[in-house]
């Protein structure tokens, strides 16, 4: 992944312990928070509406920029078999980082393992400097993707947070916590719906732990 590195701003990585745990809302939230780019380097499926068009919708801040897909791939699969389908491959290096004198919010897809060609993962997206979020929703075995997603983010060295999603479960919440030490910057509860006004509130509510990352 190329693109010019910045040091007056930072690069947040939001990354998820699997598929449909809100990485798209926690994104809007920290766009909204930070004021904020936001980028997703490769979307599978949902072309005319995309986490891109989702999020843009639901930040009202003027700063922001919401930056190209460097691949938009026609099916809902995983990068891997959705670019194979369009009958190209994806190369890393032609993931270019959007250049901004702003910070930048950059979303995956899926969990980290989640394959973009034969030998490179969601994983080989994320730069050294990079700050990373996990998103972790609790279901039946969301404590062992979570703390299997923080490891492998640890051993890589990355500077970890982590966001709680969905109704709270405080034993999972509090083991993952104990486990692994990782700053947690909040929960996104099961709202009856995700609006501007609701982003706003959250943004508000993360912002102090955002600025410190």
């Amino acid at each position: 992944m190329s693109g010019e590195l910045q040091t007056d701003f930072k690069n947040i990585f939001i990354t998820g312990i699997g598929t449909d745990v809100g990485k798209t809302i926690a994104s809007a939230i920290v766009v909204e928070a930070l004021e904020a780019d936001y980028f997703k380097p490769v979307q599978a499926g949902d072309l005319e509406y995309s986490d891109t068009h989702k999020v843009k919708e639901l930040v009202s801040n003027t700063k922001s920029k919401f930056h190209k897909n460097s691949y938009a791939l026609h099916t809902p699969m995983s990068p891997h078999a959705a670019a194979a389908i369009d009958n190209i491959e994806i190369d890393l290096n032609k993931i270019n980082l959007p250049v901004t004198n702003n910070n930048l919010v950059i979303e995956g897809a899926g969990g980290l393992l989640v394959p973009l060609n034969d030998t490179e993962t969601i994983l080989d997206l994320i730069q050294p400097n990079y700050k990373v979020i996990v998103v972790s929703r609790h279901y039946l075995g969301s404590i062992n993707h979570t703390l299997m997603t923080i490891r492998i983010l640890k051993e890589q060295g990355f500077d970890i947070s982590v966001i709680f999603s969905g109704e709270e479960h405080k034993a999972t919440e509090s083991i993952i916590q104990e486990m692994t030490g990782v700053r947690v910057i909040g929960r996104i509860d099961d709202e009856p719906y995700f609006d501007t006004m609701v982003i706003k509130e959250y943004a508000e509510l993360f912002k102090d732990k955002l600025n410190e990352l």
